[in-house]
C-alpha cells in the first residue's frame, strides 16, 4: 500500500504559520498599495552547490505540494496575527480566505539540478505567491541536502543496502523528513517507524547494546532476542569481546543466523574477522553490518571489507557537512500592469557581490552527448530550441491550485537512479570537483 498521500498524522495540520514575518508585511503593505494581485513570478534556484559537491538532488517536492494544500490560516492563527498587531484587520480578512490558486511547475522529485536550475517555479498574483517562501525553501534545503548525502553514500556503497538509522540525531519532524529524502537519495530502509507509517519506507531494527547489557550475560541476551525474533535476526556482537560474541551468537542462533552488527572499533579490520570467524564456524551466509558514525567516504573505504549492508544516522541526517543547499526564492518577472493577461516584464536584483540573478521566466533542458550522456544544464527564456525540444525538466506540479503533480515515493527513487547514471561518471567521484556539467545561458 502506499501512504504516501493519504495525509497520515505524523505532519502538522497547518503550514501556514511557517514562514517569516516579512512575507506578512509585504502582503499588508502590497494589498494597501493595489499591487497585491499583480501577476509575478517566483523561482527557487541555488547559485552555487555546495563546496566541492558535483551535482544536487532534488529533495521534498511531494512535501511542497502537501504543504501548499495545507497552507490555511485557522482562527487560531488570525487571533495570534491580530493580538501582536503583525497585520492590519484588511490583511487579517485577506488571509482567512487564503488559498493558493496559481500554478507551480518544477524539477520532478529526484531529478539531479546545477547552480542556476530553476528547481522550482510559482506563478500566481504576488499576494499569493510570496506567502509560500519560506516554508517551500525549508522544505527543499533540508530535504535536498540529506537526498544528496544519501546519493552520494549510495554511490560509495554500491549494490550494498543501506539503513537510515538518524532519527534520534534530529528534531522528531525533521527525522520522518530525513527518512522520506534518503529513500529518494538511495537508501533502503530506515529505523524511524513514523516514516515507515507515513510513507510505506521498509523499516528495520533489532537490538542495542542495552538489551545486552540488560541480561546477565551476552549469551543470555543473545538466546533471548533469537527466541523472540527469530534465528535471521541480527545480534550486536561488540557490547564486550567481539570474537566471543561471534562465537556464542552462532552457537545460539546456529548457522543460519541471519547478520551480525559491528558499531565500534576498526571497522574494516573487524569485518574481515568476522567473517573469517563467521565462515570458520559454518555460519557462511550470515551478514554483516556495520554502523557507528559512518559518511560516504567511511563507506567507500569499506569497499573491499567483507560488509553486507552499512547503518548511516548523523552524517545522513546533516547532509554530511552541507545541512543546506543554500536555495533562494526569487521574483524573476511581474506583470507590466494590473491588466489581466498583461505581458510580463523581467526583474533581478542587482548586486556587487555574489547575490546577483537572472531575471525572467525560465525553462531548463538537459543537453546530451553523442552518447547519451549529459554534457550541459542549458537553462533560457522564451522558446525552448529545437534541438533541446524532450529534454525539458520542468513537469507541471499545481494547476488553478490544484495538485497535479503528486506521485508515488518510488517513482521519485527510481528517477534519481536514471538521472544520476545519465551524468558523466565524474558525477560519482567523491574527491572535491566542481559541478560536472556547466549551466549554460543561451541568447535569445
Amino acid at each position: 500500500m502506499d501512504t504516501a498521500d493519504l495525509g497520515l498524522p505524523v505532519d502538522v495540520p497547518s503550514t501556514a504559520l511557517f514562514t517569516d514575518r516579512y512575507e506578512l508585511t509585504m502582503l499588508q503593505a502590497a494589498l494597501r498599495s493595489g499591487t497585491a494581485d499583480r501577476r509575478v513570478v517566483f523561482e527557487v534556484f541555488t547559485r552555487r552547490l555546495p563546496e566541492g559537491r558535483r551535482y544536487g538532488v532534488v529533495g521534498g517536492t511531494g512535501r511542497v505540494l502537501d504543504a501548499v494544500e495545507n497552507f490555511r490560516f485557522d482562527t487560531g492563527m488570525l487571533d495570534f496575527l491580530a493580538h501582536h498587531r503583525i497585520v492590519d484587520a484588511p490583511t487579517l480578512a485577506w488571509l482567512a480566505d487564503y488559498r493558493f490558486s496559481g500554478d507551480i511547475w518544477g524539477y520532478p522529485e529526484g531529478e539531479v539540478y546545477f547552480p542556476g536550475s530553476p528547481v522550482m517555479r510559482v506563478e500566481g498574483s504576488f499576494a499569493e505567491a510570496v506567502l509560500l517562501e519560506t516554508v517551500i525553501l525549508s522544505i527543499l534545503n533540508h530535504d535536498s541536502a540529506v537526498a544528496a548525502a544519501a546519493s552520494r553514500m549510495s554511490v560509495a556503497a554500491g549494490d550494498r543496502p543501506l539503513i537510515e538509522m538518524g532519527a534520534r540525531r534530529t528534531h522528531e519532524l525533521a527525522a520522518v523528513a530525513a527518512s522520506r529524502a534518503a529513500y529518494v537519495g538511495g537508501f533502503a530502509s530506515t529505523s524511524d517507524l513514523a516514516a515507515g507509517f507515513r510513507y510505506n519506507i521498509p523499516t528495520v531494527g533489532t537490538s542495542a547494546h542495552a538489551f545486552t547489557l540488560l541480561h546477565d550475560t551476552e549469551r543470555d541476551a543473545f538466546t533471548a532476542q533469537v527466541d523472540s525474533l527469530g534465528s535471521a535476526t541480527t545480534l550486536l556482537v561488540d557490547t564486550f569481546d567481539v570474537a566471543e560474541a561471534v562465537r556464542s551468537a552462532v552457537e545460539v542462533a546456529g548457522t543460519e543466523l541471519g547478520a551480525v552488527r559491528i558499531d565500534s572499533g576498526d571497522l574494516l579490520l573487524l569485518a574481515h574477522r568476522v567473517r573469517q570467524q563467521l565462515d570458520d564456524l559454518g555460519a557462511k551466509r550470515t551478514k554483516i553490518v556495520v554502523t557507528s558514525d559512518l559518511d560516504e567516504y567511511a563507506i567507500a573505504s569499506l569497499a573491499a571489507a567483507p560488509v553486507d549492508a552499512y547503518g548511516v544516522g548523523t552524517q545522513l541526517v546533516t547532509g554530511s557537512g552541507h545541512p543546506t543547499c543554500s536555495m533562494v526564492y526569487k521574483l524573476v518577472a511581474r506583470a507590466n500592469s494590473d491588466a489581466p493577461g498583461a505581458p510580463l516584464l523581467p526583474v533581478a536584483k542587482k548586486s556587487m557581490g555574489a547575490k546577483s540573478s537572472v531575471g525572467g521566466r525560465k525553462w531548463a533542458a538537459r543537453r546530451l552527448d553523442a552518447d547519451g550522456v549529459a554534457e550541459a544544464e542549458v537553462i533560457g527564456g522564451g522558446e525552448v530550441p529545437a534541438e533541446l525540444a524532450g529534454r525539458e525538466l520542468l513537469v507541471e506540479l499545481v494547476r488553478g491550485g490544484e495538485i497535479v503533480g503528486r506521485e508515488p515515493l518510488d517513482a521519485a527513487r527510481d528517477r534519481h537512479r536514471v538521472a544520476r547514471a545519465g551524468l558523466p561518471l565524474s558525477a560519482t567521484q567523491l574527491s572535491r570537483g566542481e559541478p560536472v556539467i556547466p549551466t549554460e545561458y543561451p541568447r535569445n
